[in-house]
């Protein structure tokens, strides 16, 4: 009833037209469950040649999916508007390399949540680690927006929000794109 596959398919040819190079996309079935996960790997079109990756996973749950297939066949109307609130998670991760110099985490937090707004939260975390106890710490950084995407809207095949959202990421990346530099000693 919901054609998941179509929806991503057209999530990537969005990145591709809101200025987004897509290099992968993996699909995962859990054969017990039938949970799927898919992801699509992408940057932005100036940064071909590093230092940024966006990758994009949609969870498919199946019972939910079930719940609303349930109730889109018990409707009176196709046109009506299916009841409950279904969604799936759609989430938008910013991977960087290994940095040298490490922003200020709060700075960069409160600088990404107003450029991510309402329509896309960010949070900000890093993680130092140390291959050898003798090794100075390492610091990788992430930077995570997490989307409800209602099923009712893949179902109508609206695909307003994704273009929002896919705008949002665009300026997002570019912002990180300029600050990354510093981060890794290239400035």
């Amino acid at each position: 009833m919901i054609d998941i596959a179509g929806f991503v398919a057209d999530l990537k040819s969005h990145a591709i037209d809101h200025g987004f190079h897509v290099h992968d996309e993996r699909h995962f079935v859990e054969t017990y469950s039938l949970r799927q996960l898919w992801e699509v790997d992408l940057h932005p079109e100036e940064a071909c040649s590093g230092p940024i990756d966006l990758h994009v996973s949609l969870e498919i749950d199946p019972r939910t999916l079930l719940n609303f297939e349930d109730v889109v066949l018990a409707m009176d109307h196709p046109d009506d508007e299916p009841a409950g609130d279904f969604s799936f998670p759609l989430v938008f991760t910013w991977a960087f390399p290994p940095l040298t110099s490490p922003p200020d985490l709060l700075v960069l937090a409160t600088d990404v949540a107003g450029l991510g707004g309402v329509e896309l939260p960010l949070e900000v975390s890093a993680i130092d680690s140390y291959q050898r106890v003798t090794d100075a710490a390492e610091r990788s950084l992430s930077v995570v927006g997490r989307v409800p995407i209602a099923l009712a809207m893949v179902y109508r095949g609206e695909t307003e929000l994704i273009c929002e959202l896919l705008d949002t990421c665009r300026r997002v990346s570019l912002d990180l794109l300029n600050r990354v530099p510093a981060w890794i000693g290239d400035a």
